[in-house]
């Protein structure tokens, strides 16, 4: 007879509540989303760091991923988008602010939920964020995604060793360019999002380049903004040597941020 599993897939979401008696009695919530191949696995050790300050975090499964990499053929961005503004509806039901974040393409779905819910979203939280790319084969795929179905994987892209994000061994192309398509809607959108915003750049990242780095920096109104340098991660930083920090100073940006 099987035994059932005494703790949940690595690749399920994430769901904690609020802890207000450690927060000065205020509910306060934070949204994580996951990269383009990736996994909540990537995001609960960062999420589970913001509930122990008392933080409501979710950290859900966007649709096509943990499962296997062609049902991410399958999928447009709109579902992602949508996916993650239901998590984010929850913890506005039960938060009085919440502060949005993402790793990699996840940082390009929360930027989306910045530009469109506005002064619901209390601040951003970016880590190595996909928003553009100086890759010229990536104006191939309209073509190449009907030809190819997948490439070689880009998941684990970790500096310390035995870490594991949970991620797809293979690229769909599909949803790569779902991905492309995204940001012609975010990053056009930019503008819109006056958010205070903290954002976290690897030095050394093999997944993407520099481009997205003064795309968002120079595309949004945002007054308030802040840019760290990770010295010793690659693109999955949060699984990486610089996690601690990460998970530190997003605290406090966003006890700054959603101060009564």
């Amino acid at each position: 007879m099987a035994v059932a599993p005494t703790h949940p897939s690595p690749t399920a979401p994430l769901a904690l509540p609020a802890q207000p008696d450690r927060t000065g009695g205020r509910a306060i919530g934070v949204l994580l989303v996951h990269g383009f191949t990736g996994s909540p696995a990537s995001l609960k050790p960062w999420g589970q760091a913001l509930a122990d300050q008392g933080y409501a975090v979710e950290v859900p499964l966007l649709p096509g991923h943990g499962t296997r990499w062609q049902d991410l053929n399958r999928v447009s961005w709109h579902d992602w988008c949508t996916e993650a503004e239901a998590a984010f509806d929850r913890l506005r039901a039960d938060c009085e602010a919440v502060v949005v974040a993402g790793l990699s393409m996840g940082g390009s779905v929360a930027l989306r939920l910045a530009e469109t819910r506005g002064a619901d979203v209390s601040g951003v939280i970016l880590v190595n964020p996909f928003v553009a790319s100086m890759r010229t084969e990536l104006h191939l795929l309209p073509v190449l995604k009907h030809v190819v179905p997948a490439l070689r994987g880009v998941a684990n892209d970790i500096k310390k060793p035995d870490q594991d994000e949970h991620g797809y061994d293979r690229l769909p192309l599909k949803g790569l360019a779902e991905v492309t398509a995204m940001w012609k809607v975010v990053v056009p959108d930019l503008k819109l999002v006056t958010q205070p915003l903290l954002y976290f750049r690897s030095n050394d990242d093999h997944v993407i380049d520099v481009s997205s780095s003064p795309t968002i920096l120079h595309g949004v109104s945002s007054a308030d903004i802040e840019e760290r340098t990770l010295e010793n991660s690659y693109h999955v930083a949060t699984l990486d040597h610089d996690a601690e920090r990460i998970f530190s100073e997003s605290a406090e940006f966003v006890a700054r941020v959603c101060a009564a």
